[in-house]
């Protein structure tokens, strides 16, 4: 089931989607270590990376700790998006991810994202121009196409194969779909068919069923988990365990899920700085207490405290809870 991209194998392709304010440092350092094939970046834009800008560094800091790690980045000019690819090869990335996948209006605006699926010419360049960057593997993620009456994904496949990118992933919805909708793993199916090139599939892939579905429906190589991940940093461990035939396991206990909350929110602290960390970490822990005993009050609380020992009393009196509640 691994991935040869060159020298780099991924032995276990189920790999974390870029996911904008959420797969930083502390979050991906987590899923990798319970068990994740490849983490990938929040997607930085490249000019802003030239800039050296202090945000932007801090996205993609410590690839080494990580490795493999793949760095994304947006953009809209091959050679800018060229020198940001270098400077992420100098600081450890392991692959070079390019983004003409995402759909918000603030990247689509400025031409970048999944606006480089109307232009093919440009995308072309784009694509050479980093692949001769650097000595790193270059992967490519994108979506099924603009809309449905262009879903040129297949078309864009041949010409990323052309300059030379080793791996593709394609987000089985259009860019008019945002994420809406659901993902259609059949059409990714159609790529399949173009390229010979490793490819993930990505889009609606919540446990072991649907991600064995998706491969199977598209004729893929692996998968990529994103939203589904939040708050479960454990998840993409258990699709790979059922990708390979063993069994998924449990989730959890609420005394395992309670360590796990109480280590990535202190590494947010840490990273971060107490002030920001503690705001940057609510979202995180809203996420883990879904379906809980008492998640409304808790989210409740956290979102109106400021001090970090409080959270933390918060977070233990959750988990305490719920271990109550399964044990009555």
């Amino acid at each position: 089931m691994s991935i040869s991209l060159g020298a780099l194998t991924i032995e276990d392709p189920v790999i974390l989607a870029p996911m904008s304010g959420v797969t930083d440092l502390p979050f991906r350092r987590l899923v990798k270590r319970s068990g994740a094939g490849l983490v990938v970046s929040e997607m930085i834009a490249s000019e802003a990376m030239i800039r050296a800008s202090r945000r932007t560094l801090k996205m993609s800091s410590n690839c080494e700790e990580e490795f493999p790690m793949a760095v994304q980045l947006a953009g809209c000019e091959p050679e800018t998006m060229a020198e940001a690819a270098r400077l992420n090869a100098d600081r450890g990335a392991a692959i070079i991810d390019i983004n003409f996948g995402c759909p918000v209006k603030k990247v689509v605006n400025k031409q970048a994202g999944s606006a480089l699926m109307r232009d093919e010419a440009l995308a072309g360049r784009i694509l050479e121009a980093v692949v001769r960057a650097v000595s790193l593997p270059v992967t490519l993620k994108m979506r099924l196409g603009w809309d449905d009456q262009n879903r040129n994904a297949p078309r864009l496949a041949r010409i990323a194969e052309e300059a030379g990118i080793r791996m593709i992933t394609i987000h089985g919805r259009t860019r008019c779909q945002l994420y809406g909708g659901s993902a259609d793993w059949n059409a990714v199916g159609d790529v399949r068919a173009a390229t010979s090139l490793p490819l993930i599939v990505n889009g609606d892939i919540e446990d072991g069923p649907s991600a064995l579905e998706a491969m199977q429906r598209s004729g893929a190589d692996g998968v990529m988990v994103g939203r589904a991940a939040c708050g479960r940093p454990w998840l993409l461990a258990q699709i790979s365990r059922f990708l390979k035939g063993q069994s998924a396991g449990p989730e959890p206990s609420p005394e395992q899920r309670g360590e796990v909350v109480l280590e990535h929110y202190e590494a947010m602290l840490s990273y971060y700085g107490l002030e920001k960390g503690l705001r940057m970490a609510r979202k995180h822990l809203s996420w883990y207490a879904h379906g809980l005993c008492g998640a409304n009050s808790f989210r409740e609380s956290i979102n109106r405290e400021t001090d970090p020992e409080r959270v933390r009393q918060a977070i233990r009196v959750l988990f305490d809870l719920e271990s109550q509640v399964l044990a009555a």
